[in-house]
């Protein structure tokens, strides 16, 4: 007899707000496209899993653990699906757990993170554009990314050329721990003279990063030091999990699935 799982892999958060609106949200979309499946969930951080685990006694487990289970369970056929949004170190550990268990199912299959193919990038810059506010003359909106010493980097400076492409001639991606970052932003900010600065978190939560690092009023902040420069900052702490178009993006990408054998 076939027995079906569904298990949606994301890095975590330990704020549990936004992981209701982005993760979760998610989480419901992916199990409404594959109702015969049985849901589970698994985080890839480790901090925030054992950080869950200590403040709330709340247990979420890491994909290996979650498979382990699965087989021990009887399970024939699983499919994966993960939220994370470039092809970078977390995606590499993830997939490299699964392959571990690719001769334990008669089926398993993994979705790509969000922006693997060209076709991902313009789909996505059009559901977030459809969910930022107009730019006025003299405004523009400034995407943190999370950034990476990883090679799939490169993935941030793409999508902000694809912005570009697309018409969005006042939209710039930076990212927290790679390249670009503010302080290459902010000489393009000030060339081109603008008096207003949006500011919104391009993952897949709006955590840590984006309520500290982003729209803080700690020094360092992205907030404090455009406003130091004079600019008038708003800042906008949505995840883009929570969009409904980036969540049918994922459930695509399931549909999309490949067999972890292959990849």
């Amino acid at each position: 007899m076939e027995k079906k799982a569904l298990l949606v892999i994301s890095f975590g958060t330990s704020y549990a707000e936004t992981r209701a609106k982005t993760i979760a949200a998610t989480e419901q979309c992916l199990q409404k496209a594959f109702p015969d499946h049985d849901f589970y969930r698994a985080f890839t951080s480790r901090m925030i899993i054992n950080k869950l685990k200590k403040r709330d006694n709340e247990i979420v487990d890491v994909p290996r653990e979650v498979l382990k289970k699965l087989k021990e369970a009887g399970y024939t056929h699983v499919r994966c699906q993960t939220t994370h949004i470039i092809n970078g170190h977390e995606y590499e550990i993830t997939l490299k757990e699964l392959k571990a268990f690719e001769n334990n199912f008669k089926s398993l299959t993994l979705g790509r993170p969000l922006l693997t193919t060209v076709e991902d990038y313009e789909e996505t810059v059009d559901v977030v554009m459809g969910k930022m506010p107009k730019l006025k003359k003299g405004e523009a909106l400034v995407y943190m990314g999370h950034g990476t010493d990883h090679q799939a980097n490169a993935t941030y400076p793409c999508l902000d050329y694809m912005f570009k492409m697309k018409g969005y001639e006042d939209v710039y991606v930076g990212t927290v721990e790679g390249f670009p970052e503010l302080e290459n932003i902010v000489p393009l900010l000030q060339d081109k003279k603008y008096k207003k600065i949006y500011l919104a978190p391009f993952m897949l939560v709006a955590g840590d990063h984006a309520r500290n690092d982003m729209a803080s009023d700690d020094e360092a902040s992205w907030k404090t030091v455009l406003e130091e420069e004079q600019f008038k900052v708003e800042c906008i702490l949505e995840g883009l999990g929570e969009y409904p178009g980036i969540q049918n993006m994922f459930v695509e990408h399931l549909k999309k699935a490949q067999p972890v054998t292959e990849m």
